[in-house]
């Protein structure tokens, strides 16, 4: 009994610290916390009951003209999302509702931005709401900027 513990223990260890060392391994390579939920652009419209519910904490990365998103508490080893500049639109920008504001750093803003009628809502804090708006911005001459307001 106490072996068959202690196993599991272990394994418990070894998962904490895998999901550690990803995410210290992400940030050095030029990650930046960044709480994501995903919401059908359909289901977007009506409230939820649980305003914090849907809410997961990731690193993202910028990569080109990508903008991958890793799952905290995630075992894959690839990202768990990725967005295409050139086909985001930021359709709404708010500050977190009382029931999110526990779940998020504080002074975030929640951006919610629409990809491929997928609604996905960005909470971020204001520094990396700032390196957000300039990457969606620095779109190489020729293509579209990436930054447009949904109509």
């Amino acid at each position: 009994m106490a072996t068959a513990l202690g196993l599991v223990l272990f394994v418990v260890c070894l998962c904490i610290g895998y999901l550690a060392f990803r995410r210290v391994r992400l940030m050095r390579g030029g990650g930046v916390d960044l709480s994501l939920r995903r919401r059908p652009a359909v289901v977007a419209r009506y409230a939820s009951r649980d305003a914090s519910a849907g809410w997961h904490a990731g690193v993202a990365r910028y990569r080109g003209d990508e903008l991958a998103w890793f799952r905290l508490t995630s075992f894959r080893p690839g990202a768990s999302l990725r967005l295409d500049r050139n086909e985001l639109e930021i359709i709404d920008r708010r500050e977190p509702a009382d029931a999110e504001a526990y779940v998020m750093p504080s002074r975030s803003a929640v951006l919610r931005c629409r990809s491929h009628g997928v609604d996905v809502e960005l909470a971020m804090t204001p520094g990396v709401l700032t390196g957000f708006l300039a990457w969606l911005e620095a779109a190489p001459p020729g293509r579209s900027t990436g930054y447009r307001q949904a109509s």
